[in-house]
């Protein structure tokens, strides 16, 4: 490829008017339940800005609402839980993640995807310690206490809890890689909660099992997780192709720290994409460089988060034409 790819977290979604206007009041839940729309939906992005992959229209809750566990996302709010995890006993409410029973229409909406898009289709699951949260928690949290109060007092079912969300992490994945998605992005949005030594001790072992088991499927695997800058130098030890890398660390900072044994994804504030295109273009522009002149291999331009739901499409699409005419 001549130049840095690009594509970006969220692309598809609530900052798309024609997207709301598909959508209209619809839950998330039930508008993944519908392949058509799915599809729909994930290529949007790809039609207006020309990004350089398409990532499957889904949520990290998927396996679990879709086994039962009682997962529902609220529009403004995010993944809420109507009876959170709170002991072993709830070990028994997590079952495995069967693809093509649980949500066949998943499969579907990779498949029709994978024979109509001319870009890479990125397919994603949730690493088990951020959905744990989210099971945890009932919601989305600035603290994890309670998450952190297991992980820490009863490592057992801690460790238990993982396990499951690992297997139905790799279920997911692997579903969809043979439905055609050609990458696989693993989400551990909310890792930078913990701190070098949990992380390593309670979480990278069953990172590492999911990215392991997923590995054999002969596709990229990328992980991304926010405020994460405390952890990259661990992450190629779970066997990533490519770490994300979120806004608060530079890029030559991030190579440095992975000891350049991973290709780099990132890493613009999303903030600054909501402010306008003179905010954007010169931050972009640095970071271009700044791949550039650290001699990062395999740098993909993304944002350092998601898309926020007020950014101008149009900047977003200024953004794509920007990186495509840096190394041209």
């Amino acid at each position: 490829m001549a130049y840095t790819p690009v594509w970006f977290m969220r692309q598809a979604g609530r900052s798309l008017p024609e997207y709301r206007r598909l959508r209209g009041d619809e839950g998330l839940l039930d508008s993944l339940r519908k392949p058509d729309l799915a599809v729909e939906v994930t290529l949007q992005p790809v039609r207006r800005y020309g990004v350089d992959a398409a990532i499957v229209f889904s949520d990290i809750v998927v396996p679990a609402a879709a086994t039962g566990f009682g997962v529902d996302i609220k529009a403004g709010v995010g993944p809420v839980v109507d009876r959170p995890f709170r002991s072993a006993a709830d070990l028994d409410r997590i079952r495995p993640f069967q693809v093509d029973q649980d949500a066949p229409w998943l499969i579907e909406t990779v498949s029709i995807l994978a024979s109509e898009l001319s870009v890479p289709l990125i397919g994603f699951a949730g690493a088990p310690f951020t959905v744990a949260s989210y099971l945890i928690e009932g919601r989305s949290s600035r603290d994890y206490v309670r998450t952190k109060t297991l992980m820490t007092t009863d490592t057992e079912t801690w460790d238990a809890l993982l396990e499951r969300l690992g297997d139905q992490a790799i279920a997911s994945g692997e579903a969809q890689v043979r439905a055609g998605a050609q990458a696989i992005q693993l989400f551990d949005s909310w890792a930078g909660a913990l701190d070098p030594d949990s992380y390593r001790r309670h979480v990278l072992p069953a990172t590492r099992k999911v990215l392991r088991a997923l590995s054999g499927l002969a596709v990229p695997l990328i992980y991304f997780g926010v405020g994460t800058g405390e952890l990259l130098g661990m992450l190629p030890e779970a066997g990533v192709d490519v770490v994300g890398v979120d806004w608060r660390v530079p890029l030559p900072t991030a190579w440095e720290r992975t000891g350049a044994k991973a290709a780099l994804q990132g890493n613009l504030d999303p903030a600054l994409c909501a402010a306008g295109w003179e905010a954007t273009k010169p931050a972009a522009l640095r970071i271009l460089r700044q791949a550039r002149d650290a001699g990062i291999e395999g740098h993909v331009f993304n944002l350092g988060h998601g898309v926020l739901p007020d950014t101008d499409p149009d900047v977003l699409a200024r953004l794509v034409d920007l990186v495509h005419e840096f190394d041209r």
